[in-house]
């Protein structure tokens, strides 16, 4: 069997250990003689998967205690409702830090459940890097603030956590989340899809501080609604069983490599390769502002881009798949996510290097 190193922006690469420990485990869980996916969310068997699922979170991200860890469905598209609709009742008002595609359309949808505040726009840099905080015009009555630590198609990251003073924090980390430590009591919530760096699509993780909980619009339907969720222990409908499931191993992946701070390391050398290449080639650049370039999301693009097909085709023949940048600003996009090991980088920056030699 021969594994391709996969830089695809989502669903993901996953750790190989993982996925040969869920095949060891996908007809016969435990001795349970059945899969997980056959398993009732109600019964002992998977109760006790959720549970220590959630226990890895609150352990590997340090969730204070005044914070519930929801596990829900949606992903981020979802959440962009979801979140007004939970939260922005309190005052009808809420601010968005646009910083690219995606919060832009955080902020779109979130203009159906009240007024929404442009506090900040990275557009006149093309998303090419984040305003400062000195420059963000924030309302003091908002129910909360809104950015997302990570553009995945533009590949601008926050290396910094944003004060808004008594206005809640939110952060949709859906591409960024356990790729490093955060401190989690400076966010009011954070929610992230899982399909980046914890596991299958098909599952969001949402951590909500308690006094959030329990405001939601009369629209809101149960099953998005953070107080009934939490109260049900995010069983008020049946969960995404089997990707909690996969979750909780990438989890304890995680712990086994050393946590946070290791895979913050793991990461930071990864994107440290491809950017010193980038930074000395005159066949490539990246056009990020070196303070936001992301350590997941590395977008690049070709001296010609009549040569992206060719550059695409050789990666592909030599086991490199997903590289194509993102539609709406073409070029390159490697996506190097936890479990892309250092190998796949070392690959990438080789045939970059040859195809430069080739073509420049």
């Amino acid at each position: 069997m021969t594994r391709v190193f996969n830089f695809s922006p989502g669903p993901a690469t996953l750790p190989e250990a993982v996925l040969r420990q869920a095949a060891e485990e996908m007809l016969d869980w435990h001795g349970s003689g059945m899969s997980v996916m056959e398993m009732s969310h109600r019964g002992k068997e998977f109760i006790s998967i959720h549970a220590e699922a959630e226990a890895l979170v609150r352990e590997l991200l340090g969730v204070p205690s005044n914070y519930k860890v929801l596990f829900m469905q949606g992903g981020a598209i979802g959440e962009n409702a979801i979140v007004p609709m939970n939260l922005i009742g309190k005052t009808g008002k809420a601010d968005y830090v646009v910083t690219g595609d995606w919060s832009k359309k955080s902020a779109k949808e979130a203009k159906s459940y009240g007024k929404v505040n442009a506090a900040a726009s990275g557009e006149a840099s093309h998303f090419t890097a984040i305003p400062k905080q000195s420059e963000w015009k924030l309302d003091p009555e908002a129910s909360y603030v809104h950015i997302c630590s990570n553009e995945t198609i533009g590949g601008v990251q926050y290396h910094w956590t944003p004060d808004t003073g008594a206005v809640p924090l939110v952060a949709d980390m859906s591409s960024d989340i356990m790729s490093r430590p955060i401190d989690v009591s400076r966010y009011g919530l954070i929610y992230a899809g899982a399909q980046k760096n914890m596991g299958p699509s098909g599952l969001t993780l949402v951590v909500v501080r308690d006094d959030l909980i329990g405001h939601a619009l009369p629209i809101c339907p149960s099953a998005f609604n953070y107080q009934t969720q939490a109260e049900a222990d995010s069983m008020y409908n049946t969960p995404p069983t089997y990707a909690i499931y996969i979750a909780g191993l990438v989890f304890k992946y995680i712990k086994a490599q050393g946590g946070l701070k290791a895979m913050e390391a793991h990461n930071q050398a990864k994107a440290a390769i491809l950017y010193d290449y980038l930074d000395e080639s005159r066949f490539y650049r990246s056009p990020v502002a070196r303070e936001a370039r992301s350590l997941m999301n590395v977008p690049f693009k070709l001296k010609d881009d009549a040569l992206d097909e060719a550059f695409l085709k050789g990666a592909q023949a030599k086991g490199m798949i997903q590289l194509k940048g993102h539609r709406s600003v073409g070029g390159m996009r490697a996506s190097i996510y936890n479990a892309m090991p250092v190998e796949g980088v070392k690959a990438l920056v080789a045939y970059m290097k040859e195809f430069e030699a080739q073509h420049g």
